[in-house]
């Protein structure tokens, strides 16, 4: 297992969604759970988003969106990281939150999104997927 001191996770929230109450949760539970956390507030562009990760060098990248454009927004997100050279699940874990239909998350995670946690999903089931995956980057693997 990687040392959580050592993960470091961006929580963004792209779109118009104005509410980032979860967000903020979980970035906190995050944090006190010994993961590097940045949170970049609300209504970030997927530019802005995927620019915040490379100058950051973050390790996972969890968007929360409540907004309805998750099947625009989460896409455009994965291809502007394949774009700059970071491949999901192999350079950067990526996973989501929000008002996600079941179908929609299902296609999320086949193009990218490593897993997508709907409300009421507990805090310990995110952290234990980081914990399970992050060792899976090639940044964390042995030479």
């Amino acid at each position: 297992m990687v040392e959580r001191s050592k993960v470091r996770v961006l929580v963004a929230k792209p779109g118009l969604d104005g509410h980032d109450r979860g967000a903020k949760v979980v970035a906190r539970a995050l944090r006190d759970a010994g993961f590097e956390v940045i949170y970049t507030g609300i209504r970030q562009t997927p530019e802005q988003i995927v620019e915040s990760v490379i100058q950051e060098d973050v390790d996972v990248l969890g968007i929360s969106i409540l907004s309805g454009a998750h099947m625009v927004l989460i896409p455009k997100i994965l291809h502007l990281l394949e774009e700059k050279g970071l491949k999901p699940n192999d350079d950067i874990l990526v996973i989501a939150g929000g008002i996600i239909p079941p179908d929609d998350a299902q296609e999320l995670e086949k193009i990218g999104v490593g897993r997508v946690f709907g409300p009421g999903s507990p805090i310990s089931e995110i952290i234990a997927f980081i914990d399970e995956n992050v060792h899976k980057l090639k940044k964390f693997r042995p030479a």
